[in-house]
């Protein structure tokens, strides 16, 4: 099991949302990893923060449809190779079966079919012009983004991404492939430049939920300090009305490593600094933060709040 998988469902093993399987396989990784044990630690420490005065539960409705929510994402998303699902070894079946002229044939048809059924559902169907073969859609297999470029005078984006060679896709920021190209950019991209370029075009487009979601992936994944600082500015206008994001902003400001991203977290937390799990953030680090200034300044905005009664 590699950390990068451990530390993405960390959250979800606090909350107590993985299944049996997985949080054992989880617990067996982190009991021989001091790296992921610390990341679940702090991540504990963070829960056990945001526990603490917390204005309001959510609703068991709440509770309910993102639970569904999340089942259908879930079932949507890419699963992994259909031999890794077979109820059986195909390979000792294959070892056990004592073959026969007449079984062998029936396998070479079956393959055959097989074959045409891939090759017609592959090749791009439809209406062509003048032998122009259809381009394959963004999806279909990126190894990566090379470069995204603002069209001067436009309200175009030029995206070149790789396949098995470098390709282009030009249009608006509101063009579905356009944002599926961002959004994998944001995420996968090895080049960080090219992910804060990303980051600064899904900014125009916070309002959408998907890539608030992918803002918020990056705020707390991306191992870039100016690619989280530039997400955490761009859900900045969400820390009111959005609890996923005032919550990932406080986990940045207790968590990240970088001074300037904390403080710019520290920033974005002052409109909502009377919520119970915003105080309760705040009087942890008023208490014993390492850092002078923050600490500083989380008294300062506790003494501009009126006393619990």
């Amino acid at each position: 099991m590699k950390c990068e998988w451990v530390r993405e469902n960390i959250v979800l093993h606090v909350y107590g949302e993985l299944a049996d399987d997985a949080r054992h396989e989880l617990e067996q990784h982190i009991a021989r990893c001091s790296d992921c044990a610390a990341e679940l630690q702090a991540e504990q420490n963070f829960h056990a923060l945001l526990a603490q005065d917390r204005a309001e539960d959510p609703t068991p409705n709440l509770l309910a449809s993102s639970r569904m929510q999340l089942q259908e994402a879930l079932e949507t998303a890419q699963q992994g190779g259909i031999l890794s699902r077979l109820p059986f070894d195909p390979a000792s079946w294959l070892r056990q079966v004592h073959f026969s002229p007449a079984l062998a044939s029936v396998i070479l048809i079956l393959g055959f079919a097989g074959g045409m059924l891939t090759a017609y559902r592959v090749i791009p169907r439809g209406p062509q012009v003048a032998g122009i073969v259809t381009p394959p859609q963004p999806e279909a297999s990126i190894a990566g983004i090379d470069s995204i470029t603002p069209v001067p005078g436009t309200d175009q984006v030029a995206i070149k991404y790789n396949t098995v060679s470098t390709q282009e896709k030009q249009g608006p920021l509101n063009d579905q492939q356009i944002q599926q190209l961002l959004l994998f950019a944001a995420r996968n991209n090895y080049n960080s430049g090219v992910r804060v370029d990303s980051v600064d075009l899904l900014a125009q487009r916070s309002s959408d939920l998907q890539v608030r979601e992918a803002l918020i992936y990056a705020l707390q994944n991306d191992t870039n300090p100016g690619v989280r600082l530039k997400s955490l500015d761009a859900l900045g206008n969400y820390v009111k009305s959005d609890t996923n994001v005032r919550d990932s902003v406080l986990r940045a400001l207790v968590n990240d490593s970088n001074s300037g991203v904390r403080i710019e977290a520290l920033r974005l937390i002052e409109p909502v600094k009377a919520d119970g799990s915003v105080r309760g953030v705040l009087m942890a680090l008023a208490a014993k933060d390492t850092s002078t200034y923050i600490k500083s300044q989380a008294r300062t905005m506790l003494a501009q709040l009126p006393e619990i009664d």
